[in-house]
């Protein structure tokens, strides 16, 4: 697809989170666009980070590590903004995109592209956000696995089953027929193999080392609810669509409470989604690493276009 042809439309910007990150990424970009590599030499001042190695060069285990994961996918999604707003100057247009929207982790890249949130505060902001997941994992370990072709209520009743091994409860509603599970190990483990008994299509344990979405992540919650206080913000300049509820974030305050809760509530991308296309959108952007919200959206909202950066060229 060419670029030039997104202005003609009215564009929503996604951004992904957690599991995206693949040893790798953003090599193509940095290459390709002096302002992505703008964007990587910022990241590494402020966090003191050697995120071009780690993305470009892994090792894998050290970039799945949710405190580097976490500020790695952040800087690669805004390099990937850079290089196409770069590549617009320089047609003598500019991005306009009608609405934005991230899963999870994606939401705070999501408020830097709206330009509520700055890029700087949102690196620090996600970078500690990974550490105290992590500890919180280290202290009660966990995951998250993708659960298709089984209805809710089957897998709220697997779940309820399952947790007399510990916690695990259904944590994202990413498209139709398909759901993810949030948990504890041992009760995670019991609830893949219960709902593969009860007729799932597919269980598939995803690449991420917490149990996000889940009230494991209470304590996560509260910790960044404290940040965000302290933390300035702008009302949006684009609208921006909530994880939690699926509606438009228009307030400081409403965002505040929004990526304080998130981290322990269901990602509810769904109803993100059809959001978006009952307010306009036509075509959807995955601004980032990987092809992830590209398929989801195509399950979700068949009547739309979906693109990734590498439908754009900017990844290999």
């Amino acid at each position: 697809m060419e670029l030039g042809q997104l202005l003609q439309k009215r564009v929503g910007l996604l951004f992904p989170g957690q599991g995206s990150q693949h040893v790798g990424m953003g090599q193509r970009v940095h290459q390709l666009s002096e302002a992505a590599r703008r964007i990587f030499v910022q990241a590494e001042e402020i966090l003191g980070l050697p995120l071009r190695r780690l993305c470009f060069e892994g090792p894998a285990e050290e970039l799945a590590d949710t405190a580097n994961a976490q500020p790695a996918i952040l800087t690669v999604s805004l390099a990937y903004l850079e290089a196409l707003r770069e590549r617009l100057r320089e047609l003598g247009a500019s991005l306009q995109p009608s609405m934005v929207a991230g899963h999870s982790l994606g939401e705070f890249t999501a408020l830097v592209a709206a330009n509520a949130l700055r890029f700087e505060d949102a690196l620090r902001l996600v970078r500690e956000r990974g550490r105290l997941m992590r500890e919180v994992s280290q202290e009660r370990p966990g995951g998250m696995a993708a659960v298709i072709g089984l209805e809710r209520d089957a897998l709220e009743e697997v779940c309820r089953e399952a947790s007399e091994l510990g916690l695990v409860v259904v944590a994202n509603d990413n498209s139709p027929g398909q759901l993810v599970i949030s948990g504890e190990e041992q009760a995670l483990q019991r609830a893949m193999e219960l709902a593969q008994r009860r007729g799932a299509k597919r269980v598939v344990r995803l690449g991420v080392m917490v149990a996000s979405h889940s009230p494991l992540m209470e304590r996560v919650a509260h910790a960044l609810a404290e940040m965000l206080a302290r933390i300035p913000l702008r009302e949006p300049e684009i609208p921006i669509v909530a994880n939690v509820t699926g509606r438009i974030l228009s307030t400081v305050e409403e965002i505040r409470r929004e990526l304080a809760c998130q981290v322990a509530q269901p990602v509810q991308w769904t109803t993100s989604v059809r959001e978006m296309t009952n307010r306009g959108v036509t075509t959807f952007l995955e601004v980032g690493p990987g092809q992830v919200l590209t398929g989801l959206v195509k399950k979700i909202q068949r009547d739309v276009e979906a693109y990734s950066m590498r439908d754009l060229g900017l990844e290999s």
